[in-house]
Parts: C-alpha cells; structure tokens; sequence
C-alpha cells in the first residue's frame, strides 16, 4: 500500500549537486560497439540517483527518512480495538498472521536483515471510534500520525518503547473501518510521535488486508521503512507494470522475491555482484538467480542520469516457489518516475508465452526470456541477449551501441 507522505523539504545543496548530467561517448550510426577491457566498469557507475524526494528507485538513500534495512531490526507489535469495535478473540492469530515474515525477509535478504517480532499479547484500546481516524475517507499524513500517537501513548505503560526499531500496530478484526495498511514514515521537521524518550519513526498500521495476504503485507509495507516505492499503478490497470515478480508491486504474484535492483539499493546484494555497463560496448554475463544468496545477481546497462535497463536471472524456488515463467528477467529502471507512475517496468519476452487458460498469471507475469531471445531498445541502443540457461543460473550478452 502506498506510504503517507510527509510534507517535502527543500532540496539541500548536497541534494542539488547530484543532478549533474552523465556524460556520454559519441558513437556514429556505424561504429560497433567494442568489448569493454579491463578494467572493468564500476559497479556504482550504474548506480541511479534519486529524484523524486520521497520513496524511489535511486540508491543513494535518505538514512534520515528511512530506517537501515540491514542487520537486527527490533519491531514491537501492539494489538488496539476501539470503543466501537471491541475484541473479543485472542491476539494469537494475529500474531500468526505476521510472524512468517522474519523468515521471508532473512531469505530475501540474503541473511542480511533479521526482523526481530516481539509482539505485546494483549488488546490496547483505542481512545477514539475506529471510524475516525479516516482510513474510509482518504488518509491523510496527520490523521495516520494520531492514529499511531494514540496507539503508542495507549500501549506505553506495557511496553519501553526505546528498546524497538519499529512498531507494528495491528487493529481487531471488528475493526472494518481499518481497512489497508499504510505505512508510517516519520516528519524530520516534526517533534512526531515519542515515547519513553525515543521517537517512533517508522510503522506499519495493518487492517483487514492481513487476512488476505498474509505476512507478505508486512514484507511489502515494512520494505516502505527501507525507501522502496509501490511498483502496482496508482490509477488505471492496477499490474500493468511488473505484474506479479516483486512484493512491492502485486503482493499475490507468483514471483514476489524484491528485483535484484531493490536488493541492490537494500544493501543485500553487494557491489561486486553488479555487472555495469555504462558506456558503449558489450559484457558477457553470468547470472545466479536472485533467489538464492551468491553470485553476479543483475546486469546493468545505463542508459541515462536517473535510467538504466536491468537483467536477473529468476527460477522456481525460495520465496518464489511457483512462478509462472522462469529465466531472465529484463526491466527498465527509471528513479526519477514517481511511486506508483511505474518507476520500474518489466520488459515481456518475444514472442510472448500465453499464460495458461485456467492460471491466474498475468501477461507480464510471462515475460522471462529463455536462450535464444533478445531484447532491445533502438532508442538507447540497448540489445540484451540470453546466450544461455540452466537450473544454475543464466548467461546473457549486454551490449550498449
């Protein structure tokens, strides 16, 4: 679900040095792209900047608006009903509901970021009706902020809220007007929301969605705390960009392992697993899935200041135990392009494999290229070859002209 944002800063001077423009090489219509020699291309001369102020698909993430997605990540849950819509069931269940998610974000993360629940078993009450607070009505950043400011102050004599990175505040299921779960990011420019001499800065608020989906609503918003934007549309087709292959974009797909670029920018894929092309030429890569630690994981090709294509290798296995298509993965990446407006657009195979009558996968959800296929982009002069694949992994030619 999409975060609340907070009001937006001015840019800061160290913000506004970053828009200087990549250069490029001149090439004519003829010239053939050579092989690059080495050494090779950096891995942070493909890395993207920001530009959209708020959650995005740059790398050089604000350690001030979002929280570290490495290491232990101590997370209170709380349990609120409401003078209107009491509980009268165990918190068992709801805890259930969520505790999957340690271990689908220790896979997905390589090891590398350890989401430490510990929820507080027993119902804190709300002090207003649930129908308030303006989930129903179009939540706004400061009706979510009281929401989470009476639920903290409700909970702070049963819990210290300073030994916690994070909270997690999951309201009853009599609680309908609780309907989504939004994500709390805190205001820099704010006193905010403190308890026990500690200010709560990230959240995740669920409502009746976790009955739905499960823990992969925790994946989804919690990623929010990382700086991850919604890759699903905001209006229109809601899937029409990356169908179902990351959690940030259908939560029910089949593939919903974070892109080989989001465990990049989350600091779970390292460097030296990066294969970047930044200027004309040509790399041959080998690619080990992203489902499963080690390897080169994705292959870069810039094409520009905030773009850049991007190929990964993705098989049945981990937390993609059924997807519908398997091979390489191609997407383009653009970090100046707003959550929701599409900042990451999944590239279909050709010719396109129909997903099974009686499936429920998507047509982009068929869209891994297997040997012998090739994508490219006239535009940018971007070809994308799949030279071979097995259960491994998969070895793909970029080329940029």
């Amino acid at each position: 679900m999409p975060t609340v944002p907070t009001p937006l800063r001015p840019l800061t001077a160290a913000a506004l040095a970053l828009t200087a423009c990549l250069s490029t090489l001149a090439t004519t219509a003829q010239a053939e792209p050579r092989p690059h020699t080495d050494p090779a291309p950096r891995a942070a001369d493909c890395a993207l900047p920001g530009r959209t102020g708020w959650t995005d698909e740059g790398l050089d993430t604000d350690p001030v608006q979002f929280q570290r997605s490495t290491g232990r990540l101590r997370t209170l849950t709380l349990f609120v009903d409401f003078p209107d819509a009491q509980a009268t069931d165990s918190t068992e269940p709801y805890a259930a509901q969520l505790a999957p998610a340690a271990d689908w974000i220790r896979r997905a993360s390589y090891g590398r970021a350890r989401l430490d629940i510990t929820p507080l078993h027993r119902w804190i009450r709300m002090p207003a009706q649930s129908t308030s607070y303006g989930f129903e009505r179009g939540l706004t950043f400061e009706t979510h902020e009281r929401y989470m400011r009476d639920a903290v102050k409700a909970a702070d004599p049963y819990a210290d809220f300073s030994r916690y990175d994070m909270v997690y505040v999951v309201a009853t299921k009599a609680a309908k007007a609780i309907s989504f779960s939004p994500t709390y990011l805190h205001d820099p420019a704010t006193t905010g929301v403190t308890a026990d001499g500690t200010r709560v800065k990230w959240a995740v608020t669920f409502g009746q969605d976790i009955w739905r989906w499960g823990h992969k609503v925790a994946a989804h918003e919690t990623a929010h705390t990382f700086g991850l934007p919604d890759l699903y549309a905001f209006t229109g087709e809601t899937h029409r960009y990356v169908g179902g292959w990351d959690v940030m974009g259908n939560i029910a797909g089949h593939a919903p392992q974070y892109l080989g670029w989001h465990s990049w920018k989350l600091g779970w894929t390292r460097d030296r697993q990066v294969a970047c092309l930044d200027a004309p030429g040509r790399r041959t890569v080998r690619l080990t899935p992203v489902e499963r630690p080690g390897g080169t994981k994705i292959a870069v090709v810039r094409t520009g200041e905030s773009t850049a294509y991007v190929a990964e290798s993705r098989r049945a296995r981990g937390n993609d135990p059924t997807p519908c298509s398997t091979g390489v993965l191609i997407y383009k990446v653009d970090s100046a392009t707003q959550t929701g407006d599409g900042p990451i657009r999944v590239m279909p195979a050709t010719p396109v494999t129909p997903p099974q009558a009686d499936s429920d996968c998507g047509p982009l959800d068929m869209a891994a290229h297997g040997p012998g296929q090739t994508f490219t982009d006239a535009a940018t002069g971007v070809r994308i070859e799949v030279r071979a694949g097995g259960r491994s992994g998969d070895t793909v030619r970029i080329t940029r002209s």
